[in-house]
């Protein structure tokens, strides 16, 4: 069975690279017309709907700081201008530890940073389509959790951890709040997914093989496996199914 997004309009934040590229890839090769947002790299963001266009599909990229409450309502305004249409479909994708951090040398700063780019933006993007949503009585909202949320992550990483916590404990809530509506939302919760900038950020050679002879599939993830899971639940495939996290992670953590 092919999944058929014909029509739709699906916004995917961060979607200029990594699993966010993978998503909106995804979502445009099953028909729908893909708003890739971004915040700083510009070029990555062209080269990625170009990308998409090559392949046959339909994308526009999108600059915006997703942390902004305001370039929040100006991204929702311009990507609906650009489409002709409501949002039928949002990717919160956009994310980042930013950096480790120990407990004793966390910062506001540094709390509010990562607490604004994994959880605020969640909350006030999810806010942004609902009007879009409710008026068609119908909508998929797709958020970004990690591992991290079950088991506090690695070294410097219990605020990144928490926040994505939050993201699942919000997520159950909203499903909640928007199903009289026809509006699904479910998480998101990669485990250890190659090919990213985050591992290549943050996880050193050798971590990086102690994790993945832990792994029962016997290999890291790949941005696609997360898009495929993306796929299902932005489609009607989805539709009986709310407040739900999807674990993505070879069998690393089992529920």
């Amino acid at each position: 069975m092919s999944i058929n997004l014909s029509g739709q309009i699906a916004l995917v934040t961060g979607g200029n690279a990594g699993i966010g590229f993978a998503i909106a890839s995804k979502l445009a090769q099953a028909g729908a017309r893909v708003a890739v947002n971004y915040l700083s790299k510009q070029e990555a963001a062209e080269q990625a709907v170009q990308a998409i266009r090559n392949n046959g599909g339909e994308a526009q990229c999108f600059q915006a700081d997703v942390t902004d409450v305001q370039q929040i309502s100006s991204l929702i305004e311009k990507v609906e201008q650009a489409f002709g249409g409501r949002i039928d479909i949002l990717v919160n994708n956009a994310g980042h530890m930013i950096q480790r951090i120990p407990n004793t040398e966390m910062t506001e700063e540094g709390y509010q940073r990562i607490m604004d780019v994994n959880f605020k933006s969640t909350v006030f993007l999810s806010k942004a389509v609902l009007p879009g949503m409710m008026e068609k009585g119908r909508g998929k909202i797709v958020n970004m959790a990690s591992l991290a949320a079950h088991n506090g992550g690695g070294p410097g990483a219990s605020v990144y951890a928490a926040s994505k916590a939050a993201v699942m404990a919000y997520s159950k809530g909203l499903a909640k709040e928007v199903a009289p509506h026809g509006i699904q939302v479910n998480v998101l919760s990669p485990g250890f997914i190659g090919q990213t900038a985050f591992h290549s950020t943050f996880t050193s050679d050798a971590a990086r093989k102690a994790t993945v002879s832990g792994i029962p599939l016997g290999r890291e993830g790949l941005p696609e496996d997360v898009a495929n899971s993306a796929l299902f639940l932005s489609s009607p495939l989805s539709d009986y199914l709310t407040g739900e996290t999807i674990e993505i992670n070879g069998g690393m953590f089992m529920r």
